[in-house]
């Protein structure tokens, strides 16, 4: 599905149409015990970042996953950043896992935030899914980008702080 070096210019076209005007403002490698997860690129204006603007977060596989899993790890770092409403969160965690795809070596997986109207997720290909939820889009997004998040480091990285 592409590899983060063949797509380091432009995000995929049929993503654009939503989403104009964005640049890299940061990428970063996703590690767990030493094995690469992912790379991970933030797409945002190119002016101080801001939740308020659209964006869009890049994430280009180094190994197989599947898709529940992914889910399931979403909800533990949502939980990690303070959100306490195990219901939500059960809504939330059901709903990814039917959104996110197993994904194998080389798999990219993107998602975009519209402030105040909803998460998209697509693949290299096409629109995967769209949450109309800015609440969850928020909690999603801040696995990555709050100052919360579990991997200061490469939060800093993505926002081009480091």
């Amino acid at each position: 599905m592409g590899s983060l070096n063949a797509s380091a210019n432009s995000l995929p076209e049929h993503l654009t149409r939503d989403v104009m005007g964005l640049a890299v403002r940061g990428n970063a490698v996703m590690r767990f015990f030493g094995l690469k997860v992912y790379d991970v690129r933030l797409w945002t204006p190119m002016k101080p970042f801001s939740y308020a603007d659209p964006f869009v977060v890049e994430l280009v596989y180094d190994m197989s996953l599947k898709g529940k899993d992914i889910a399931d790890r979403s909800v533990k770092e949502m939980r990690a950043q303070g959100v306490n409403d195990e219901i939500k969160l059960k809504r939330w965690g059901d709903e990814m896992a039917k959104i996110f795809p197993d994904i194998k070596q080389g798999d990219a997986l993107i998602g975009v935030s519209l402030p105040g109207k909803e998460a998209r997720f697509y693949d290299r290909e096409k629109l995967i899914a769209t949450v109309p939820d800015p609440e969850f889009a928020k909690a999603f997004f801040d696995i990555w980008l709050s100052e919360k998040s579990s991997e200061p480091k490469l939060r800093l990285k993505l926002l081009g702080e480091q």
